[in-house]
C-alpha cells in the first residue's frame, strides 16, 4: 500500500530544490512543479515526472537544431503534416493563452507537448509557428526561452516581445464523431465531416451498423440531431 505525506521539515522527508536544480536546472524543477497538477490541490513529489520534464526540455533543444523556413503559413499548404501542424499550433496558442491566464499551467504544458511531438515529424520548422511556441514556452521555461529566442536570430531579449496570436478558423476540426443513440443507449459512432447537414447526418447514422440492429422493423416515431456546438 502506498501512504502519501506532505513536505515537512519534521517528518525529515522534503526534497531539496537547490540539489535537483544542480542536477536537472531551474527550467525542469520550475516546469515540473507547474505540471504536477491544479495549484489548488495538494501533489505528491516524484522525482521521476521531473525527469520527464527534464526529457521534454530536451527534446525541444533537439527540435531547435531543425533548419527554419520563413513558409507563409496562412496561406493555401499542400503537406499534410504542416497543415496539421497549422491545426495544432493555433490551438497551441488558443490553449495556452486562455490555460495560463487561468492559472491552468499543467494544461497548457500538455499542450504544448502535443505541439512539439507534432513539430518533430517535420523535416524545416516554420518560422512564425516556432517563434510563436518559444514566447509560449519562455513563461514556463525563461532560460531555454532567452536561449532559443537567440538561437532563432534575435538579438534582444523575449521578455518584452509580444505574445503570438492565433486564427480560430485554424482551429476548426475538419471531420467530427458522431454518437448514434438509441432509446437513450449509445450503439454506434461514426466520422462526419464538419457543417454536414442535419439530413445527411440522420441518414448516415441510420445506416450505422449499430443502429440498425435496433431499428430494422421497427417504426422511428422521433429523431433528434443535435447542431454542432
Amino acid at each position: 500500500e502506498r501512504v502519501v505525506a506532505k513536505m515537512s521539515k519534521s517528518l525529515k522527508n522534503v526534497v531539496n530544490p537547490d540539489e535537483m536544480i544542480k542536477m536537472y536546472g531551474a527550467d525542469s524543477v520550475r516546469m515540473y512543479e507547474m505540471f504536477m497538477g491544479p495549484l489548488t490541490v495538494s501533489k505528491p513529489w516524484n522525482t521521476q515526472g521531473l525527469v520527464g520534464v527534464n526529457r521534454f526540455l530536451e527534446k525541444i533543444w533537439t527540435l531547435s537544431e531543425k533548419p527554419i523556413t520563413n513558409i507563409d503559413i496562412t496561406g493555401s499548404i499542400e503537406d499534410k503534416n504542416l497543415v496539421s501542424l497549422r491545426k495544432t499550433y493555433a490551438k497551441t496558442v488558443k490553449k495556452v493563452t486562455q490555460d495560463t491566464a487561468n492559472l491552468d499551467f499543467n494544461v497548457a504544458i500538455s499542450q504544448m507537448m502535443i505541439f512539439v511531438n507534432e513539430a518533430s515529424k517535420l523535416e524545416v520548422l516554420p518560422k512564425q509557428m516556432w517563434e510563436g511556441f518559444i514566447l509560449m514556452l519562455s513563461p514556463y521555461a525563461p532560460h531555454l526561452g532567452e536561449e532559443l529566442w537567440e538561437k532563432a536570430g534575435h538579438t534582444k531579449t523575449i521578455a518584452y516581445e509580444p505574445w503570438p496570436t492565433f486564427s480560430e478558423e485554424f482551429c476548426i476540426e475538419d471531420t467530427k464523431q458522431i454518437v448514434v443513440s438509441v432509446n437513450g443507449k449509445v450503439r454506434d459512432k461514426f466520422e462526419a465531416a464538419t457543417g454536414t447537414s442535419k439530413e445527411e447526418l440522420e441518414r448516415l447514422a441510420k445506416e450505422t451498423t449499430g443502429a440498425k440492429k435496433f431499428i430494422d422493423g421497427k417504426t422511428i416515431v422521433k429523431v433528434i440531431v443535435v447542431p454542432e456546438n
